[in-house]
Protein backbone atom coordinates (compact mmCIF):
# COMPACT_ATOMS: atom_id res chain seq x y z
CA UNK A 1 0.00 0.00 0.00
CA UNK A 2 2.34 2.83 -1.16
CA UNK A 3 0.18 5.46 -0.77
CA UNK A 4 0.30 4.61 3.34
CA UNK A 5 4.14 3.75 3.55
CA UNK A 6 4.60 7.34 4.26
CA UNK A 7 2.27 7.85 6.70
CA UNK A 8 1.46 7.00 10.54
CA UNK A 9 -1.48 4.57 11.76
CA UNK A 10 -3.34 7.28 13.52
CA UNK A 11 -2.99 9.47 10.55
CA UNK A 12 -4.14 6.78 8.06
CA UNK A 13 -6.24 4.10 9.67
CA UNK A 14 -9.51 6.31 8.22
CA UNK A 15 -8.55 5.43 5.17
CA UNK A 16 -8.70 1.16 5.27
CA UNK A 17 -12.03 -0.35 5.04
CA UNK A 18 -13.51 -2.93 7.06
CA UNK A 19 -16.44 -4.91 7.93
CA UNK A 20 -18.94 -3.67 10.57
CA UNK A 21 -18.26 -6.75 13.14
CA UNK A 22 -14.69 -7.51 14.32
CA UNK A 23 -15.26 -11.56 12.80
CA UNK A 24 -14.35 -10.42 8.93
CA UNK A 25 -17.20 -11.85 6.13
CA UNK A 26 -19.55 -14.58 6.63
CA UNK A 27 -22.86 -15.35 5.35
CA UNK A 28 -24.73 -12.57 7.01
CA UNK A 29 -24.72 -8.74 5.08
CA UNK A 30 -22.16 -6.89 6.82
CA UNK A 31 -22.08 -2.61 6.80
CA UNK A 32 -19.03 -1.83 4.98
CA UNK A 33 -17.16 1.12 7.33
CA UNK A 34 -14.29 3.23 6.92
CA UNK A 35 -11.37 3.12 9.88
CA UNK A 36 -13.14 5.75 11.70
CA UNK A 37 -16.21 3.40 11.81
CA UNK A 38 -18.23 5.74 8.88
CA UNK A 39 -20.64 3.33 7.38
CA UNK A 40 -21.05 2.95 3.68
CA UNK A 41 -24.09 2.36 1.54
CA UNK A 42 -22.36 -1.21 0.58
CA UNK A 43 -22.58 -4.18 2.94
CA UNK A 44 -20.85 -7.78 2.21
CA UNK A 45 -21.19 -11.11 2.74
CA UNK A 46 -20.60 -14.47 1.77
CA UNK A 47 -23.26 -14.78 -0.76
CA UNK A 48 -24.66 -11.51 -1.35
CA UNK A 49 -24.12 -7.91 -2.33
CA UNK A 50 -26.45 -4.89 -1.36
CA UNK A 51 -26.35 -1.14 -1.37
CA UNK A 52 -28.86 1.50 -0.02
CA UNK A 53 -27.87 3.87 -2.44
CA UNK A 54 -27.30 4.70 -5.92
CA UNK A 55 -25.67 1.64 -7.94
CA UNK A 56 -24.64 2.22 -11.00
CA UNK A 57 -22.94 -0.43 -13.52
CA UNK A 58 -21.02 1.78 -16.63
CA UNK A 59 -20.70 -1.56 -18.90
CA UNK A 60 -22.55 -4.25 -19.90
CA UNK A 61 -24.10 -6.30 -17.19
CA UNK A 62 -25.73 -9.73 -17.02
CA UNK A 63 -28.75 -11.06 -14.57
CA UNK A 64 -28.28 -14.30 -15.05
CA UNK A 65 -31.39 -14.88 -11.84
CA UNK A 66 -34.83 -13.05 -11.40
CA UNK A 67 -34.97 -9.07 -11.27
CA UNK A 68 -36.95 -7.60 -9.20
CA UNK A 69 -37.66 -3.62 -9.23
CA UNK A 70 -38.72 -2.09 -6.37
CA UNK A 71 -40.47 1.05 -7.82
CA UNK A 72 -39.49 1.64 -11.54
CA UNK A 73 -37.33 0.47 -14.02
CA UNK A 74 -36.54 3.10 -17.36
CA UNK A 75 -35.04 1.63 -20.52
CA UNK A 76 -33.97 4.40 -22.13
CA UNK A 77 -32.72 3.29 -25.60
CA UNK A 78 -32.57 -0.06 -27.35
CA UNK A 79 -33.92 -2.98 -26.78
CA UNK A 80 -34.33 -4.24 -23.81
CA UNK A 81 -34.93 -8.45 -23.53
CA UNK A 82 -35.86 -10.31 -20.07
CA UNK A 83 -36.65 -13.47 -19.29
CA UNK A 84 -38.36 -13.21 -16.05
CA UNK A 85 -38.96 -9.32 -14.73
CA UNK A 86 -41.21 -8.28 -11.69
CA UNK A 87 -41.96 -4.55 -11.44
CA UNK A 88 -44.04 -3.58 -8.90
CA UNK A 89 -43.98 0.30 -9.75
CA UNK A 90 -43.60 2.48 -12.72
CA UNK A 91 -41.62 0.82 -15.64
CA UNK A 92 -40.69 2.84 -18.49
CA UNK A 93 -39.50 1.77 -21.78
CA UNK A 94 -38.31 4.61 -24.05
CA UNK A 95 -37.69 2.48 -27.52
CA UNK A 96 -38.80 -1.26 -27.34
CA UNK A 97 -39.26 -3.79 -24.49
CA UNK A 98 -39.27 -7.47 -25.87
CA UNK A 99 -40.22 -10.22 -23.59
CA UNK A 100 -38.48 -13.52 -25.31
CA UNK A 101 -39.26 -16.26 -22.66
CA UNK A 102 -40.23 -16.34 -18.99
CA UNK A 103 -43.40 -14.16 -17.17
CA UNK A 104 -43.51 -10.94 -16.96
CA UNK A 105 -45.07 -9.23 -14.14
CA UNK A 106 -45.50 -5.52 -14.02
CA UNK A 107 -47.63 -2.97 -11.37
CA UNK A 108 -47.48 -0.39 -14.30
CA UNK A 109 -46.24 -0.58 -17.50
CA UNK A 110 -45.81 2.66 -19.87
CA UNK A 111 -44.06 1.46 -23.18
CA UNK A 112 -43.46 3.37 -26.69
CA UNK A 113 -43.12 0.51 -28.69
CA UNK A 114 -43.78 -3.11 -26.77
CA UNK A 115 -43.40 -6.60 -28.59
CA UNK A 116 -44.75 -9.51 -26.63
CA UNK A 117 -45.26 -12.69 -27.60
CA UNK A 118 -47.88 -14.15 -25.32
CA UNK A 119 -49.77 -12.14 -22.67
CA UNK A 120 -51.89 -13.08 -19.42
CA UNK A 121 -53.70 -10.10 -18.67
CA UNK A 122 -55.48 -10.19 -14.92
CA UNK A 123 -58.87 -8.63 -14.81
CA UNK A 124 -59.54 -5.08 -15.75
CA UNK A 125 -61.83 -3.83 -13.02
CA UNK A 126 -62.43 -0.23 -14.51
CA UNK A 127 -63.24 0.81 -17.83
CA UNK A 128 -61.45 0.18 -20.46
CA UNK A 129 -61.05 2.08 -23.72
CA UNK A 130 -59.48 0.46 -27.35
CA UNK A 131 -58.59 2.99 -29.52
CA UNK A 132 -58.73 1.08 -33.05
CA UNK A 133 -59.78 -2.31 -32.74
CA UNK A 134 -59.99 -4.97 -30.64
CA UNK A 135 -59.77 -8.93 -31.69
CA UNK A 136 -60.53 -11.76 -29.45
CA UNK A 137 -59.70 -14.95 -31.09
CA UNK A 138 -60.48 -17.47 -29.01
CA UNK A 139 -61.36 -17.71 -25.14
CA UNK A 140 -63.70 -16.20 -23.57
CA UNK A 141 -63.76 -11.87 -23.03
CA UNK A 142 -66.18 -10.60 -19.93
CA UNK A 143 -65.99 -7.03 -19.93
CA UNK A 144 -67.99 -4.26 -17.45
CA UNK A 145 -67.65 -1.22 -19.99
CA UNK A 146 -66.57 -1.49 -23.38
CA UNK A 147 -66.13 1.45 -25.93
CA UNK A 148 -64.84 0.57 -29.20
CA UNK A 149 -64.60 2.00 -32.92
CA UNK A 150 -64.07 -1.69 -34.54
CA UNK A 151 -64.74 -4.96 -33.10
CA UNK A 152 -64.04 -8.12 -34.48
CA UNK A 153 -65.62 -10.86 -32.47
CA UNK A 154 -65.80 -14.66 -33.83
CA UNK A 155 -68.40 -15.85 -30.85
CA UNK A 156 -69.77 -13.67 -28.44
CA UNK A 157 -72.28 -14.69 -25.96
CA UNK A 158 -74.55 -11.82 -24.07
CA UNK A 159 -76.35 -12.12 -20.55
CA UNK A 160 -78.10 -9.00 -21.56
CA UNK A 161 -77.46 -6.61 -25.05
CA UNK A 162 -78.60 -2.74 -24.64
CA UNK A 163 -78.52 -0.30 -27.64
CA UNK A 164 -77.28 2.94 -26.38
CA UNK A 165 -80.09 5.33 -25.71
CA UNK A 166 -82.69 2.33 -25.42
CA UNK A 167 -84.83 1.95 -22.44
CA UNK A 168 -84.56 -1.75 -22.48
CA UNK A 169 -82.27 -4.64 -22.97
CA UNK A 170 -82.33 -7.93 -24.79
CA UNK A 171 -81.82 -10.72 -22.83
CA UNK A 172 -82.69 -13.76 -25.15
CA UNK A 173 -82.93 -14.24 -28.93
CA UNK A 174 -84.03 -18.44 -29.57
CA UNK A 175 -84.37 -19.79 -33.33
CA UNK A 176 -86.00 -22.85 -34.91
CA UNK A 177 -87.54 -24.69 -37.65
CA UNK A 178 -90.44 -27.17 -38.28
CA UNK A 179 -91.11 -28.93 -41.39
CA UNK A 180 -94.57 -27.92 -43.13
CA UNK A 181 -96.62 -30.75 -44.91
CA UNK A 182 -98.82 -28.69 -46.63
CA UNK A 183 -102.52 -27.96 -46.28
CA UNK A 184 -105.94 -27.56 -48.18
CA UNK A 185 -107.92 -24.32 -46.24
CA UNK A 186 -111.22 -23.27 -46.96
CA UNK A 187 -112.13 -19.63 -47.49
CA UNK A 188 -113.86 -17.35 -44.75
CA UNK A 189 -117.38 -16.59 -47.05
CA UNK A 190 -117.18 -20.05 -48.96
CA UNK A 191 -120.38 -22.11 -47.74
CA UNK A 192 -118.53 -24.81 -48.73
CA UNK A 193 -117.77 -27.29 -45.33
CA UNK A 194 -114.12 -27.13 -43.86
CA UNK A 195 -111.86 -25.18 -42.09
CA UNK A 196 -109.79 -22.01 -42.89
CA UNK A 197 -106.97 -22.38 -40.36
CA UNK A 198 -104.53 -24.94 -40.46
CA UNK A 199 -102.30 -24.74 -36.41
CA UNK A 200 -99.39 -26.89 -34.80
CA UNK A 201 -96.57 -26.35 -32.61
CA UNK A 202 -93.30 -27.36 -33.12
CA UNK A 203 -90.00 -26.47 -30.80
CA UNK A 204 -87.88 -23.71 -30.48
CA UNK A 205 -85.91 -24.11 -27.57
CA UNK A 206 -85.21 -21.57 -24.75
CA UNK A 207 -88.62 -19.76 -26.16
CA UNK A 208 -90.25 -18.80 -22.72
CA UNK A 209 -94.05 -17.20 -21.93
CA UNK A 210 -93.71 -13.20 -22.88
CA UNK A 211 -91.41 -13.73 -25.71
CA UNK A 212 -92.20 -12.00 -28.99
CA UNK A 213 -92.21 -14.31 -31.72
CA UNK A 214 -91.58 -13.45 -35.49
CA UNK A 215 -92.11 -16.43 -38.06
CA UNK A 216 -92.90 -17.29 -41.26
CA UNK A 217 -93.47 -20.51 -43.83
CA UNK A 218 -91.46 -20.30 -46.80
CA UNK A 219 -94.16 -21.99 -48.88
CA UNK A 220 -97.16 -19.05 -48.58
CA UNK A 221 -97.41 -17.30 -51.85
CA UNK A 222 -95.74 -20.09 -53.53
CA UNK A 223 -96.65 -20.68 -57.44
CA UNK A 224 -97.37 -24.11 -56.63
CA UNK A 225 -99.81 -23.46 -54.45
CA UNK A 226 -103.80 -22.65 -55.09
CA UNK A 227 -104.27 -19.86 -52.02
CA UNK A 228 -102.47 -16.79 -51.14
CA UNK A 229 -100.83 -16.61 -55.15
CA UNK A 230 -100.08 -13.24 -56.19
CA UNK A 231 -102.59 -13.53 -59.09
CA UNK A 232 -105.48 -13.79 -56.34
CA UNK A 233 -104.31 -11.51 -53.99
CA UNK A 234 -102.14 -13.36 -51.71
CA UNK A 235 -104.37 -13.37 -48.84
CA UNK A 236 -102.95 -15.89 -46.59
CA UNK A 237 -102.13 -14.54 -42.77
CA UNK A 238 -99.88 -16.93 -40.47
CA UNK A 239 -99.16 -16.11 -36.83
CA UNK A 240 -97.04 -17.35 -34.19
CA UNK A 241 -96.90 -17.52 -30.51
CA UNK A 242 -95.27 -19.08 -27.42
CA UNK A 243 -97.84 -21.76 -26.27
CA UNK A 244 -95.05 -23.12 -23.10
CA UNK A 245 -91.42 -23.35 -22.77
CA UNK A 246 -89.27 -24.54 -25.73
CA UNK A 247 -92.97 -24.43 -27.59
CA UNK A 248 -94.44 -22.25 -30.73
CA UNK A 249 -97.56 -22.72 -31.86
CA UNK A 250 -98.53 -21.57 -35.52
CA UNK A 251 -101.62 -20.57 -37.07
CA UNK A 252 -102.58 -20.28 -40.70
CA UNK A 253 -105.61 -18.75 -42.10
CA UNK A 254 -106.90 -18.22 -45.58
CA UNK A 255 -109.20 -15.20 -46.03
CA UNK A 256 -109.00 -15.40 -49.27
CA UNK A 257 -112.20 -15.42 -51.79
CA UNK A 258 -111.74 -18.66 -53.68
CA UNK A 259 -113.60 -21.53 -52.48
CA UNK A 260 -110.89 -23.55 -51.51
CA UNK A 261 -107.09 -23.55 -51.51
CA UNK A 262 -103.79 -25.45 -51.33
CA UNK A 263 -100.41 -24.75 -49.27
CA UNK A 264 -97.86 -26.71 -50.65
CA UNK A 265 -95.37 -28.56 -48.35
CA UNK A 266 -92.32 -25.95 -46.96
CA UNK A 267 -90.79 -25.03 -43.88
CA UNK A 268 -91.49 -23.14 -41.07
CA UNK A 269 -88.97 -20.48 -38.90
CA UNK A 270 -89.70 -18.76 -35.94
CA UNK A 271 -87.44 -16.77 -34.01
CA UNK A 272 -88.88 -15.95 -30.06
CA UNK A 273 -87.11 -12.52 -28.53
CA UNK A 274 -87.10 -11.62 -24.73
CA UNK A 275 -86.83 -8.29 -23.64
CA UNK A 276 -86.13 -6.32 -20.54
CA UNK A 277 -87.22 -2.70 -19.26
Amino acid sequence: MPTLGTQTISSSYAQLIKTFSTGGLDGALQVITDGDNTSSALSLSTSGVSSTGSFTVSSNSSLLGPVTFGSSLTASTGTSTIGTLFASGLATFGTSFTASTGTATIGTLSASTATISTATIPLQLGNVTFGSNITASTGTATIGTESVNVSTIASATFGTARITGSTGGVTAFNYGTAAFTGATLQDLDSVTSGSNITTGTFTVSGAAIGDIVFGGLNSLSSSSGTAGVPATGARMMSQFRVEGANVVRYTILNTDTISHGTIPAGTIYATAMRFIA
